[in-house]
């Protein structure tokens, strides 16, 4: 914010030669932009209403869940863009682990899985605006073999090997390209003067709508570049982002560091407008419009 109450403008970007989109509008990141603070998604675990199923929460833009990993019980993000599964440092050396990479079981959504790789890294500070310390990340690796449904509003989150899921209501689909371990979709976003379309990771822990790889966007007059990528403090706006049918015009956005295989990223703010079934065998996203869109 400026200091007299506004929103503070950052410079536009300009367009360079090749595809350089600009954002602009940066503003600073506080829990007053997020959902305010709910119970802790751990004490929902004994209510899952069937195998398969497990109520989630869509708190401070990222979907949590109830889960246990390495013996492990907390809160996890349901991360479907990160290629790892992840459990904190903290939490690891509280349970006496002293490597940095296990083979471990993962309980989820009724489901156990057996002999699956978690990397122990340090958490604390990416997830610092949620309320309550996160145990871990539940990536991609550990979901690209069941069909996933997310839905954030009421937030549930289903796992189902294939041809085992519920049916699903009518809707777009979309092709599902793995890139750097991430799933991806074709969507298009433009600033002012220039647009392009590309592969874009899906997120539903990241907690800004859209972020494009620093190698296609700038942001002319930001206070600090660096405070523009994940977890940094800003946000920028960008003009439109187009996907799966839907126009989101002045989305929150930022940055990811290239090399970052896919042109950017979708994050849950943007896909929490969607009931969302990742069919990963199938390589096939399929989505229902929620009759209330979440904010931007």
């Amino acid at each position: 914010m400026s200091p007299g109450g506004g929103e503070r403008k950052a410079p536009h970007l300009s367009v360079a030669p090749g595809r350089r989109l600009r954002l602009w509008s940066t503003t600073p990141v506080g829990r007053s932009t997020f959902l305010a603070a709910s119970p802790l998604v751990a004490l929902l675990w004994p209510l899952a209403a069937r195998a398969g199923e497990t109520p989630c929460w869509y708190e401070a833009g990222v979907v949590v869940v109830p889960a246990e990993v390495a013996g492990v019980a907390g809160d996890y993000v349901l991360d479907t863009g990160a290629p790892a599964t992840l459990l904190n440092e903290t939490q690891a050396q509280g349970a006496g682990f002293v490597e940095t990479q296990l083979k471990a079981g993962v309980r989820l959504a009724g489901l156990t899985l057996s002999d699956r790789a978690v990397a122990v890294t340090k958490l604390d500070a990416r997830f610092k605006e949620l309320p309550t310390p996160v145990a871990g990340v539940i990536g991609a690796d550990l979901l690209r073999d069941l069909v996933t449904d997310v839905r954030f509003t009421p937030c549930r989150v289903g796992l189902w090997p294939p041809g085992a899921e519920p049916p699903f209501p009518a809707g777009p689909a979309l092709a599902l390209e793995w890139r750097d371990g991430r799933p991806t979709a074709h969507a298009a976003v433009a600033d002012d003067k220039l647009a392009f379309s590309g592969a874009f990771s899906l997120s539903t822990g990241s907690d800004t709508a859209v972020r494009l790889r620093d190698d296609l966007a700038a942001v002319p007059g930001a206070a600090s570049r660096d405070d523009l990528y994940p977890y940094g403090r800003l946000r920028a706006r960008l003009r439109a982002l187009s996907f799966a049918d839907e126009l989101i015009e002045k989305p929150r956005a930022g940055l990811v560091a290239a090399p970052f295989g896919p042109e950017g990223e979708i994050g849950a703010p943007a896909l929490s407008r969607f009931r969302l079934r990742f069919d990963f065998p199938a390589r096939r996203l399929r989505l229902a419009k929620e009759k209330t869109p979440t904010d931007r």
